[in-house]
């Protein structure tokens, strides 16, 4: 539990109204990122990671993928950025959070994970003049324009220009134009001073590739009609990323927006890989082996790969090395950033450490059961719960769950010692860790904490009021109590402890049906509340009892069930009777019970003794000693509706039923029907629903 407490601070609370989501654009990704130019014993350090070292001498390198600037996981260094330390959990108020660098690319790339969105955009531009191929004059588009989901607004507009040959220039009368001009421009397009001002759609008519998508890359096959292809001339050819950059860095707000777009959190050009950020040692620490050398976390290999890729890149441009040796570095740095995102990509090998194992890599991280959404932070490992398999006992309260002995005496409550329990807590320490109801650690003022287990003497210690006293769980504490999947409220809800022997947990059958439990090995989570806030919502908010009714359906939730709900059913029939000594029987067990026997329905004579009569009871008599005082009429679920009667007009058929289907309970007593499902049972419309 963290005692961390944060600064006060004055600023104004708002109201979170909705959540944006975005794309970091290049500019936004330098200014967030520590690794800028500087200036370290008369070098100059230059803008970005260029080394793909770590540690030298045991030292993170400047300029390196471990610089100091991104922050530290060394318990005895200070991050060179906020001079704060690291503590491993993040829980201190001082602890550094870590901090994003980046990596200027040689060259522009693709991001594997936009490459496809990359495909669609350039279908629905010009290629010459990134200008969007449909406008307003077309109905579908229109019907575009109205859908406010920017995905589907572009998967819209994809599906109309997908098939466009070419950038249409204007209305029809200006077509003859157009035909004339294909062949005037460069790359088959025409140019501005031949081109008629504000007339039709306004493209610039040039005729438009086809694109087709082949790994990480993107492959252009021009029409046969082009006269002068761009690049080496050949009709298919692989499109680099910056030709693509250059294309979408020339669309317009308007189009963006067209395009499903919001200009201010995303643009196509951002799309594409300038730079990429740089992940800080929190999320990839390295581990010390033997003193000097280290061991790296995957995403720290793949990111040397794309320093060294990236560099070596950037030598044979400056070098002015021929094209082919150029692409083949391209294709390198491609690779490398693709798996660097995912690796596990089809058609593609995987980067792999010197072993043969793959690298996990960032989606890898993410996705799946032990991910970081899954694995972290929907399914977090907590303290103070406990898990084992359920069993069935009837004598619990729908309310209380039985809990093994051993969970109660490792399970501890912090309770502050005041006047008024100081006798309690000292008997509690007194009994020690081993010992139920006992205690396993005292908690002084000053943090400091005393574990029983060492203390020979533990009735010689002295309390004071303010220490707190983590004591074992013990009867009638509260806990939460919970079984996966959690798909509603009643998944979870607080039931009251009472400790038993043997290893499972205990509850009873009635409440089974909220948490969808059987008791086939099924298993469930115990979670105890540290504190007073907790445990007063757990009992005020979370408790059996208060969520009997679903809010889903107006409904209860739960009800007497199986052998309970049978027994019920053949007791409350009418030609039931119980003699004395069972009668008896069954009223001890009854806790409510005032000590009154109900009247007996019958005085039968006893055949045995001649002018000696024995009392019996009913069914409904007994069961009327266990119902509270209320007042209900209903039906069990063999009753017939009165459309099925002819002498449904009749007033005695209102009140009365020859079946004994008509429920009558009245100042809790059962005068007439029989309880079934539909009266007791988790249902609308029941007992448990109208009290």
């Amino acid at each position: 539990m963290s005692t961390s407490q944060f600064s006060y601070s004055s600023a104004r609370l708002r109201r979170v109204e909705y959540l944006q989501f975005g794309v970091f654009s290049p500019d936004e990704v330098r200014q967030m990122s520590v690794t800028k130019q500087i200036k370290v014993n008369d070098r100059i350090i230059p803008d970005g990671i260029t080394r793909p070292e770590t540690f030298i001498n045991g030292q993170p390198v400047i300029g390196g993928i471990g610089d100091p600037r991104m922050g530290t996981c060394d318990f005895r260094a200070r991050c060179k950025t906020c001079d704060c330390t690291y503590s491993g959990s993040g829980a201190k108020v001082n602890d550094c959070p870590g901090h994003f660098g980046h990596i200027e690319l040689a060259r522009p790339m693709f991001h594997v994970g936009f490459i496809k969105i990359c495909k669609q955009i350039l279908s629905c531009i010009c290629f010459h003049c990134s200008k969007v191929l449909v406008d307003e004059r077309d109905h579908r588009f229109r019907a575009a324009m109205r859908q406010k989901n920017g995905q589907r607004r572009l998967k819209m507009v994809y599906e109309i220009c997908k098939n466009k040959g070419m950038c249409e220039y204007g209305d029809e009368s200006n077509m003859e134009k157009v035909q004339e001009g294909w062949n005037l421009g460069l790359q088959g397009g025409i140019t501005n001073e031949q081109a008629p001002k504000d007339v039709g759609h306004g493209g610039c008519g040039g005729r438009l590739p086809k694109y087709r998508q082949v790994g990480i890359s993107l492959q252009v096959e021009f029409p046969e009609t082009m006269e002068d292809i761009p690049g080496s001339g050949d009709k298919k050819q692989n499109l680099p990323a910056d030709k693509v950059l250059s294309i979408f860095k020339n669309i317009t707000d308007a189009d963006c927006i067209a395009l499903g777009f919001n200009p201010r959190w995303a643009r196509p050009d951002w799309l594409i890989l300038t730079l990429i950020p740089v992940p800080p040692p929190h999320v990839r620490p390295s581990v010390a082996i033997d003193g000097a050398a280290r061991g790296e976390d995957d995403l720290t290999h793949n990111l040397a790969s794309i320093v060294k890729a990236n560099l070596a890149l950037l030598n044979c441009v400056k070098k002015g090395e021929p094209s082919h040796i150029i692409s083949q570095f391209e294709q390198l740095l491609q690779f490398n950033l693709s798996t660097f995102v995912n690796n596990e990509q089809p058609g593609l090998p995987q980067a792999q450490q010197k072993s043969g194992k793959p690298l996990k890599t960032m989606r890898q991280r993410l996705r799946g059961k032990e991910g970081r959404i899954r694995g972290n932070l929907m399914g977090k490992r907590v303290d103070f719960s406990a898990r084992t398999v359920i069993t069935a006992d009837p004598n619990l309260a729908i309310d209380q769950v039985g809990v093994p002995r051993s969970i109660a005496m490792n399970l501890t409550v912090p309770e502050r010692v005041t006047p008024f329990n100081m006798v309690l807590m000292h008997q509690l320490i007194s009994r020690g860790p081993l010992e139920h109801p006992g205690a396993k650690y005292i908690i002084r003022e000053d943090g400091n904490r005393i574990d029983l287990r060492y203390i020979k003497s533990k009735s010689e210690l002295a309390l004071k009021c303010g220490w707190i006293v983590e004591r074992h769980l013990r009867d009638d504490d509260y806990v939460l109590f919970n079984r996966q999947p959690s798909l509603h409220k009643m998944s979870i809800m607080a039931h009251r402890v009472k400790v038993l022997d043997w290893s499972t947990f205990r509850l009873n059958i009635s409440v089974t049906t909220p948490y969808n439990a059987d008791f086939d090995g099924d298993e469930m989570n115990l979670h105890v509340p540290q504190s007073m806030t907790a445990r007063a919502e757990a009992q005020e908010l979370m408790s059996v009892h208060k969520n009997i009714i679903t809010p889903q359906r107006n409904a209860p939730v739960m009800g007497i069930v199986q052998d309970s709900l049978l027994g019920v059913q053949k007791f409350t029939k009418r030609n039931i009777f119980v003699e004395k000594d069972l009668v008896m029987n069954m009223l001890m067990w009854v806790y409510t019970w005032d000590g009154k026997v109900p009247t007996p329905a019958i005085l039968l004579p006893d055949k045995s003794q001649a002018g000696q009569y024995r009392p019996i009871w009913t069914g409904k008599q007994i069961m009327s000693t266990i119902l509270p005082n209320i007042n209900f009429i209903g039906y069990c679920s063999t009753h017939e509706s009165d459309q099925n009667k002819k002498d449904c007009d009749l007033p005695f058929r209102r009140k009365m039923s020859p079946r004994d289907t008509h429920v009558i309970i009245q100042n809790g007593e059962l005068l007439a029907g029989i309880i079934d499902k539909k009266t007791i049972g988790p249902g609308a419309g029941g007992r448990s629903h109208n009290t």
